[in-house]
């Protein structure tokens, strides 16, 4: 029996899952890593921390399998997205820590490129705002911050990648230096509708050509793996966003289908097929995948919400009012509702639709009555009420209303996040059984490459329900609440700046 292995690195942790032909997942090992945040604002990883996490998860993953490198028809891997890394050809080793996609150290670059006029050619060519969640500006910044770093750059000593170029770069010992559409679709270097690099984008940001990767399907065979890594050479047949990945892990195939992830952050994302959308309410058109050298690429509408089940690693790590993430959910059901307290978890700034870099937390309507219940609950709700205002931005773009919102994620698994999201949205929200639609998603597109699977039509029959949570309330119920929450939402707005 083929099994594929899936690498799916986030933001917070590595992991590794092995997939038979049914989609079902027969090991897994995760790993978290560091979190550095050196400055107000700024978010770093360290690459080689990274790399070296999820080769020991695939290594674990494989063993409790009872699997040897000759068993596994390929890899496929799902990446946290925008997320800047910058190495040496020559010896493989990053030149500075990598700046993570939460990182808001470049508002002021993108700021002054916004005021020099050129927001509407960066949105024309990338289908992005001018943000700086996205990889230009940072690496940019690392270009002119690193001694040298420019020079050579520009002599081709160095590598650029996102976190997939540099996973890539690793497991085939600095053979392949390769990206896919829905990966360099992040960038704000790539134009969407061309698809390849763009000069314009690149003489904008001066960024040298010679840093850049080769763009590649993303379900394809583009290598194989250092025999040395794990005992016998693996090909490697996917690369994904980890967004794009799980859309595709959802089973959503067809324009018009529509999946949230509850992560880190929040990703909803609209199947729109062969050709691109462009949101007039500040969403991101962004490209999904494409199933080959000679298939036609496969386009998104995306609403990203930068801090979502991250609110819940702050009340652990933070605040300290829980001890293991899965207690947030007994404490906030241990209350009916927030007691009026509204978080607005702006820590990295507002995402879509606001796209405010200069936002921060708040955390408004308090009184001594508030407990620790009450904000564990009102950091539930601020996620689902993160992801209405990314459902009606869609609507207004007319690509919906939305008859259902498949969920997945780890924050996936709370019930009372979910029924609070049917309740806020109105439509049903449903879990699948199998919750690990990115690294899913990762071994579709590598099962596909290599054959253990034929058609995306085949990999829906594997898809199915394991609970539907039903919208419960009432429009007079949720319309105050949305209120309540946009009220707050204006109070967490141009904070930063002063």
């Amino acid at each position: 029996m083929p099994v594929l292995l899936a690498l799916d690195q986030g933001t917070s942790s590595s992991r590794a899952i092995v997939f038979d032909e049914s989609g079902t997942a027969l090991a897994m090992a995760q790993q978290e890593f560091h979190q550095s945040y050196p400055q107000p604002g700024w978010v770093e990883h360290d690459a080689l921390e990274i790399w070296h996490t999820q080769l020991d998860c695939a290594r674990r993953a494989l063993a409790s399998a009872g699997l040897s490198a000759r068993d596994v028809a390929a890899i496929g891997i799902a990446n946290q997205r925008e997320t800047t890394v910058l190495w040496d050809r020559r010896s493989g080793q990053p030149i500075a820590p990598a700046i993570v996609w939460q990182d808001r150290r470049t508002v002021p670059a993108c700021e002054a490129l916004r005021t020099a006029g050129h927001a509407a050619l960066i949105r024309v060519r990338s289908g992005l705002e001018l943000d700086a969640y996205f990889s230009a500006t940072k690496l940019a910044w690392l270009l002119d911050h690193i001694p040298d770093a420019r020079r050579r750059a520009e002599a081709g000593e160095l590598a650029f990648g996102t976190i997939d170029s540099w996973l890539v770069w690793q497991l085939t010992g600095g053979r392949r230096h390769v990206t896919d559409p829905s990966n360099a679709s992040r960038t704000m270097l790539f134009d969407i509708h061309r698809q390849c690099w763009d000069d314009a984008l690149l003489a904008l940001f001066d960024i040298p050509r010679a840093l850049l990767p080769e763009v590649v399907p993303t379900s394809a065979v583009i290598g194989e793996t250092d025999p040395a890594l794990f005992g016998a050479a693996i090909p490697i047949g996917g690369l994904a966003g980890d967004q794009q990945a799980a859309t595709f892990g959802q089973a959503c195939h067809a324009p018009g289908s529509a999946k949230n992830t509850y992560g880190t952050g929040c990703f909803l994302m609209l199947n729109t097929g062969t050709q691109p959308v462009t949101s007039t309410n500040r969403l991101l058109t962004t490209l999904g995948w494409q199933l080959g050298c000679n298939a036609p690429a496969t386009y998104m509408l995306e609403g990203s919400v930068f801090i979502g089940g991250a609110v819940v690693r702050w009340l652990r790590d933070g605040l300290g009012i829980i001890q293991q993430t899965d207690d947030v959910e007994a404490l906030a059901a241990s209350v009916p509702d927030t007691n009026g307290a509204v978080l607005v978890p702006a820590f990295a700034g507002l995402g879509a639709p606001y796209w405010d870099g200069t936002a921060r937390g708040a955390l408004v309507g308090l009184t001594a009555g508030v407990t620790r219940a009450h904000l564990a609950r009102a950091a539930l709700d601020a996620i689902a009420l993160q992801t209405v205002d990314l459902v009606d931005a869609m609507n207004r773009d007319g690509a919906g209303p939305l008859a259902e919102l498949r969920a997945d994620g780890g924050a996936a698994r709370n019930n009372l996040l979910l029924q609070t999201q049917a309740d806020l949205l109105g439509v049903p929200v449903i879990r699948p059984r199998q919750i690990e639609t990115t690294a899913l998603g990762a071994a579709y597109f590598a099962g596909l490459a290599v054959g253990v699977w034929q058609s995306p039509a085949e990999l829906a029959a594997h898809w199915r329900a394991e609970r539907i949570f039903e919208p419960a309330r009432s429009d007079d119920w949720r319309h105050p609440r949305l209120a309540e929450w946009h009220r707050a939402v204006e109070r967490s707005r141009d904070w930063a700046t002063g």
